[in-house]
This record gives structure tokens, C-alpha cells and sequence, in this order.
């Protein structure tokens, strides 16, 4: 029997209905990368023998499983008993692994090597390569595949409407984010506060995307620019959770953000700019009697872009997409940060009083300027190594092993090395491309190659 959400209430218990015991806490890896034609550096279309749709219909034959918005192929998923998690499509193409809710860090990295191994083996036969950056280097919205999804025909009509970005952060962004869980009301909260005011401290760690149309702009992350002018009602470090903050106060914040859609029987129904709450009394125009369920409320809320988004859970959601090693560093800076009580603690000690405006400035200058951005007398160097310790800390305590015996501090060292060198790594891929590469923006492609 269908169970409609009627009331603020019910909305409110269905995000609590996400609280785990410590014990059950799993850690959900997300990743998206560009495919592109090695041949002549062009990104991939959907149809035709070197397509996306090639792609999802060779990971078939391994075992995933088609999905289907009427007879278009538009996302793969596979049974739990075989390691579960899903291949989704972003809006230009862009690949993502949405990966299996798993125990530690460990099972991340083999989840991610074997993904990997089977995408580039297909991509080998189809005259495809993938790679990890979080701004395309040199493509254009124009240049981009409009990949056949409902969901994003209805966006790409209604973000010009709401920003002069927003179509550049569908078609030409890439990131890798982790999810995880909490234990209860005040956890969720103390996890919301650290991953907001910390989420520019990991675009600065994984800043990869200084380009737009082949030239350095003299940012680190482009892709965290972007999202500073698209859709600012439905985005941003969400000041409101630093107040009286709880689960009803954002589902306030979630009624407050019109609607993009609702999915019936398979079919993406135009609803930008109409109110949940009119959904919930019966009143939705294009649905008029109907009243949302569960999977509807869902849906809405993945439509809400905040840096650090709440669910049944929490998606971290900072850091541009880069080489294989960070899909296995993100996760465990958070969940260092975050599965441990002690550590946790002081990181929310660390961040107490922050301002909201400190914040604000940030989220502009990490994504400006990396690990050198300025922050009180230091600089986001100073934060960044001291989270990274703070995360380390947490894993050790963790002290979760792998066969030979080492703990999850092992995926750190990526992030380490570049708090010893100081330089976010886009900083490194300017100074290449205008020294090493003599501007050829393609080197950048195949540095970046998987």
C-alpha cells in the first residue's frame, strides 16, 4: 500500500528514518569522470559504436543491469549479492560510479580499482578514454551530448532562468563526493556544521579544474565557482544550519525551493517552480489531487545542490573529481573527520567560532585560490593540514586493517603530499601547460587520463 506524505511531520520522519546505529554506518562513494575520443579529444555522444550508450550496454554483458526511461537505455544498477551500487549518466555524459554503501575504506578502493579496471577495458575496445578533472579543459556547453534523460531536458530549460551557470555546471562539471551516515538529530547536526564549514577546505585539497576554454582563469576550481551563480536558492553552505538548526528546519528549506519535476510511470513531468507544499494539500497543477510519496519527497531533495546536502544521509559534496588515488582520499579525509566520536568533536571545536561571514569568504577563496586563500592570520594551508591530522586521527582510532595489516591512514597520502607541497593541484596543471606542455591543452587530457 502506497503511504502518502501528507503533512511537515511525515516529511520530517522520513529523514529521521535515516539514523543508524554506529555499528550499521556505511560509507557511499560517488564518482563522475569525462569520456572523451583519443582520436581528436572531442567528448562522447550517446549513440553510435564509441558512444555512452556502447559503454552501458558492454558493462551489461558483465553482470549490471539496464535501467530504462521508456526504451532508452540511462543508467545501470547491480543486485547486491553482487557487489550492488549503480552507473549513472550526468547531463554531458560525464560517467558516475554511485558506489555500494560499504564498511571501510578498503572495500571504497576495491570497489573503485575494479570499476576502473572494467570501464577502461571496455573503453580500450570502443576507442574511448576517461578522464578525472573537475571542469572540462577546452569544451564549450555547445560542444556537449545532451544525454536522453527526462530529468534533464526539464533543467536544461529552466537553470537560465535561474543563474548564468547553471548549464555549464550540468554539461561541463565533475566531481566525487561521500556519503554517510548518522546516529542521530544533535549527530546529524554536529556532521552538517563540520561538513559545511569544511567542504571549501576539500576544494582546496582536490582543486583540479583551472580551465575554461583552454586558459587558465586563475582560479584552482571552476567547478566550485560554477555553482556560486546557478540556482543560489537551492545552493550555497546553508547559514541557517550555524542557528537553531534540526530536521524540521531543513525541511523547511526544502519546501522553501520550488520544484523541478515529478516522475510518473516513467515519465519526467514538468514541475519548476510550483511548492511542495501545494503537492502535499492535493493543489499541484500538473498533478491536481495527488498528494507526494516518499519516493517524491526524495526526489525533490536531490534536486537541492547545498555543498553539504541531507538525506537519509549526508553528501559531502566540495571536491572536484581528479586521479584515481582521490576517490579513495575523499572518503577517508570524511570519514577520519566524522566516524569517530573524539575526532569529530574536535572538529566542531575547530570550527565553533567561525563566523557566518568567515565562511562565506571561504568558499570564494578556496575555490579562488586554493591553499594559499587567506583565513584570519594563516591560511587555508593551516586548516587543511590541521583537518588532515584530525582526520587522521579519526582513522587511526577506526583502526580498521586490510590483509597486510594497514589501517585506512594509507589513503591520506595524496592529501598529504599536497599540504607538504602547498599547491592545490590545479596549481600544478598551469604551471605545466604553460612550461612543460607549451600550452597544448590536449597534454592536460592525457595527464588526467585514467
Amino acid at each position: 500500500m502506497t503511504e502518502y506524505l501528507e503533512n511537515k511531520a511525515s516529511l520530517i520522519e522520513w529523514i529521521a528514518a535515516g539514523e543508524k546505529p554506529k555499528d550499521q554506518w556505511r560509507i557511499g562513494t560517488e564518482h563522475e569522470k569525462f569520456g572523451y575520443r583519443p582520436t581528436d579529444f572531442s567528448p562522447l555522444p550517446y549513440d553510435g559504436p564509441d558512444g555512452i550508450k556502447a559503454m552501458l550496454e558492454g558493462l551489461m554483458d558483465s553482470g549490471w543491469q539496464g535501467k530504462y526511461e521508456g526504451d532508452t537505455l540511462v543508467a545501470l544498477t547491480r543486485p547486491k549479492e553482487q557487489g550492488g551500487g549503480s552507473v549513472t549518466l550526468e547531463p554531458g555524459g560525464q560517467l558516475e560510479l554511485s558506489g555500494a554503501p560499504l564498511a571501510n575504506i578498503h572495500q571504497t578502493c576495491q570497489e573503485v580499482g575494479a570499476h576502473l579496471k572494467e570501464v577502461l577495458h571496455l573503453a580500450d575496445k570502443l576507442g574511448q578514454a576517461y578522464m578525472g578533472i573537475g571542469y572540462a579543459p577546452n569544451w564549450s556547453v555547445a560542444d556537449m551530448p545532451k544525454m536522453p534523460k527526462g530529468r534533464y531536458d526539464i533543467m536544461t530549460d529552466y537553470m537560465p532562468t535561474r543563474g548564468s551557470r547553471g548549464l555549464e555546471m550540468m554539461y561541463l562539471t565533475a566531481t566525487v563526493q561521500v556519503n554517510l551516515d548518522f546516529s542521530s538529530e544533535a549527530d546529524m547536526v554536529e556532521k552538517m556544521r563540520i561538513a559545511l564549514a569544511l567542504q571549501p577546505i576539500a576544494t582546496a585539497l582536490f582543486a583540479n579544474s583551472p580551465f575554461i576554454n583552454g586558459q587558465s582563469m586563475g582560479h584552482v576550481s571552476e567547478r566550485s565557482l560554477v555553482w556560486l551563480d546557478t540556482d543560489t536558492e537551492r545552493t550555497g553552505n546553508l547559514p541557517f544550519v550555524f542557528d537553531d538548526f534540526g530536521y524540521e528546519r531543513y525541511v523547511d528549506y526544502a519546501l522553501d525551493v520550488p520544484m523541478y519535476f515529478v516522475i510518473r510511470d516513467g515519465h519526467f513531468i514538468d514541475a519548476t517552480g510550483l511548492s511542495f507544499k501545494d503537492f502535499m494539500a492535493g493543489k499541484l497543477s500538473v498533478l491536481p489531487g495527488e498528494k507526494p510519496t516518499g519516493t517524491d519527497w526524495e526526489n525533490h531533495l536531490t534536486t537541492l545542490f547545498p555543498e553539504a546536502r541531507l538525506k537519509r544521509f549526508i553528501e559531502m559534496r566540495g571536491a572536484d573529481s581528479g586521479p584515481r588515488d582521490t576517490f579513495c582520499a575523499l572518503p577517508a579525509f570524511w570519514v577520519g573527520l566524522l566516524y569517530d566520536e573524539a575526532t569529530q568533536k574536535k572538529a566542531l571545536d575547530m570550527i565553533s567560532d567561525w563566523t557566518a561571514e568567515e565562511r562565506v569568504a571561504l568558499r570564494i577563496d578556496a575555490a579562488r585560490q586554493g591553499l594559499k586563500a587567506a583565513f584570519r592570520c594563516g591560511t587555508v594551508l593551516d586548516i587543511a593540514r590541521q583537518a588532515l591530522d584530525l582526520s587522521r586521527q579519526g582513522l587511526v582510532a577506526r583502526a580498521v586493517t586490510d590483509y597486510e595489516g594497514a589501517d585506512e591512514t594509507q589513503y591520506l597520502k595524496p592529501l598529504a603530499a599536497i599540504v607538504e607541497s602547498g599547491c592545490s593541484p590545479a596549481e600544478t596543471l598551469v604551471t605545466k601547460l604553460s612550461t612543460d606542455w607549451d600550452g597544448d591543452i590536449t597534454a592536460v587530457y592525457k595527464a588526467l587520463t585514467y
